[in-house]
């Protein structure tokens, strides 16, 4: 597991590892953390400031929701939140806001009332959960939408990116279609777990600095957020290491290629030893 010393990820990876993860705060931390790596890390205080604000604004959406209560029809918390959040307040997406990093950044969303499919759906989860609804998240492949209701029994199912707009399931099945080429089926409606969504938000992060070679920082801080959740697929230590060393920390990079060698020899020999040969050019490097 990876880890280090600043307080801001001791809580990011405290928070991730608690019985009832806070999903809103663990969003903040990744928020923080970028602000931290671009340059304008703030004071503890003024960080404090920044999360009691978006909690703040949180907290005031769901005050605008009529009160139903949690009897009321899954229909009608999606018509609520889709007039106060959609219609109202204007939350929603379009194409150019995957070209954008503030869209994976909770205050920057709730700032700008714009976002990834994923961080508006946390914006719709958090306010109805305030506001008392039954509210759930789905991480349909390629596209996170979000679930009022009982998942198995009655409820709907609602996409904030289109402000709330209600879902079949033939247009869920088009929305999958349309992002992964793959069949609708039924396991992709089950509640996606705090940590599963905090890991999908970085997954973005690293595929938006992925495609600018110039943002390996990013890159590298979503990587080693993703590592301090308590789940994570055995290949992000790889990637760390690579991008070590394409940023010049040779034998950081060496060590971790190294170590996941050692991981990797035991499954797959082969590829273990193509990662050994990538740790000795980047020790060549250092000469």
């Amino acid at each position: 597991m990876y880890d280090d010393t600043t307080a801001r990820r001791r809580r990011f990876a405290g928070a991730a590892r608690d019985d009832r993860p806070d999903l809103t705060l663990l969003c903040l931390l990744i928020a923080a953390e970028a602000e931290a790596v671009a340059g304008g890390e703030p004071g503890e205080e003024a960080a404090e400031e920044a999360a009691d604000a978006a909690q703040m604004e949180l907290d005031r959406l769901a005050g605008s929701l009529p009160a139903l209560g949690r009897g009321a029809a899954p229909a009608r918390w999606a018509d609520a939140l889709a007039t106060v959040l959609g219609e109202r307040c204007g939350f929603h997406g379009s194409p150019v806001d995957y070209r954008r990093l503030e869209s994976s950044l909770l205050p920057e969303v709730l700032r700008r009332r714009r976002g990834l499919p994923i961080l508006l759906s946390v914006v719709w989860m958090e306010v109805a959960r305030r506001a008392g609804a039954p509210v759930y998240g789905v991480a349909l492949p390629g596209h996170f939408v979000v679930g009022l209701g009982d998942p198995l029994g009655e409820h709907v199912l609602v996409d904030p990116f289109d402000g709330g707009r209600v879902l079949s399931e033939e247009d869920a099945g088009l929305l999958v279609a349309g992002a992964t080429g793959t069949p609708l089926t039924p396991s992709m409606f089950s509640p996606a777990a705090p940590q599963e969504i905090v890991l999908r938000v970085l997954n973005n992060i690293r595929a938006w600095a992925a495609a600018r070679p110039e943002r390996s920082d990013v890159q590298l801080w979503a990587v080693e957020l993703s590592l301090l959740l308590p789940s994570h697929p055995a290949r992000l230590r790889y990637e760390r290491a690579e991008l070590l060393v394409e940023r010049g920390d040779f034998a950081r990079g060496a060590r971790e290629l190294e170590e996941y060698a050692e991981v990797l020899a035991a499954v797959e020999p082969e590829a273990a030893e193509t990662v050994r040969h990538q740790a000795l050019a980047a020790r060549a490097m250092l000469n």
